[in-house]
């Protein structure tokens, strides 16, 4: 469930003396709890996208329940 080693996983499949394509497919089911932990990585990147974005309006209205939500 972390996204950072997922992403390094299906990114050290392509680098490892690999000269045909590599194709990495994730099968999630529905009502799973990995369902549900995809939905809340989903949820709190794009959180953390508008938060980081280029002007700072967002992050002048960001409340504590925002932090806690992305920290959790």
């Amino acid at each position: 469930w972390n996204v950072s080693a997922e992403n390094q996983a299906t990114d050290r499949a392509h680098r490892i003396g690999q000269k045909r394509i590599v194709q990495v497919i994730k099968l999630i089911c529905d009502s799973t709890i990995e369902q549900k932990v995809i939905e809340l990585q989903n949820r709190k990147s794009e959180v953390v996208k508008q938060i980081v974005a280029d002007d700072d309006s967002l992050i002048q209205k960001l409340t504590a329940d925002d932090l806690k939500f992305i920290l959790e």
